[in-house]
Formats: structure tokens, C-alpha cells, sequence
């Protein structure tokens, strides 16, 4: 006699309690509006918000650069940053190195941004009342099921 568990039933493999996609869905959805008041005082979406962080870092990428990091397509990115363009955050040009590629940049406005949204991931931090190393397990962890994904 085998003490190895036995493999779930059809119908267990069916509840949405037993998937692992609806606890990821929604906790992205809630996490995203958790994030919501302090944009909000920023008067910054969350995808402008990612695009900023990235242009806090590198101060100037390309949008193949952005979408390739943000995981998203030209078509979602595009629009996005033609509306942080009109706000004068940041700067869409030609690279002239490569005519091919567009190049964004930062503007002082976008990077006036920076300074008050610091408090941003402290703020959140506090919200989830998570301990560092419990944050960094899962951190790890989600990055691990991306690369997996990819």
C-alpha cells in the first residue's frame, strides 16, 4: 500500500479555490488599487507610474526597451506615452543612431515626479502590513513564475 497522495479528482482540479491564476488575477487587481490614492496625489496612472520608475533608473530608454521591461506591445505603450508626452513628463524622439527606434527621455517635470513618489513603495509596504523578508520571499518567488512564463 502507497502512502504517495492521490492525484485530485476532476471536479477538485476544476473549483477556483485549487487554481492558481484567480488568486494572482485578483490580488494584481487589488494591488493596483491599493496603489491607486497615491497616484492619484501624483496624478499619475499605474502604467505611467512603471514607465516612470524605469525612466527614474535609466533616465532614458527606447519603447522597445519599455515594452520588453513592462511586458507590454507598442500598441498598449504607445498611446501611453503620447499622453505622459502632452503632460511635458518626458520626450518622444527619433534615435538618430537608429531611425527605427524611438527614444524616451525624461523632462524635468517626469523627473520632478520622482522626489514625492519615493514615499510611494514605504507607503504601500505599510498598507500590505508585510514583513521584508516575507516581501522579498514573495518578490522572489513571482519573478520565478514570470521567467517561467516568458
Amino acid at each position: 500500500m502507497s502512502n504517495a497522495p492521490s492525484a485530485p479528482s476532476a471536479d477538485a482540479l476544476l473549483q477556483l479555490d485549487n487554481q492558481l491564476c484567480f488568486p494572482l488575477y485578483a490580488v494584481s487587481r487589488m494591488l493596483t488599487k491599493a496603489y491607486q490614492p497615491y497616484l492619484q496625489a501624483l496624478d499619475l496612472t499605474y502604467p505611467q507610474y512603471l514607465v516612470f520608475l524605469l525612466l527614474w533608473e535609466h533616465e532614458e530608454l527606447t519603447v522597445k526597451e519599455l515594452g520588453e521591461r513592462l511586458l507590454l506591445d507598442s500598441g498598449t505603450l504607445t498611446p501611453l506615452l503620447k499622453r505622459m508626452e502632452q503632460k511635458q513628463w518626458l520626450s518622444r524622439r527619433r534615435d538618430p543612431r537608429d531611425e527605427r527606434s524611438v527614444l524616451i527621455a525624461l523632462l524635468p517635470a517626469g523627473r520632478a515626479l520622482r522626489e514625492p513618489a519615493c514615499h510611494i513603495p514605504e507607503q504601500l509596504f505599510q498598507h500590505l502590513g508585510m514583513s521584508q523578508p516575507e516581501f522579498e520571499t514573495l518578490r522572489t518567488q513571482l519573478h520565478t513564475l514570470l521567467t517561467r512564463l516568458a
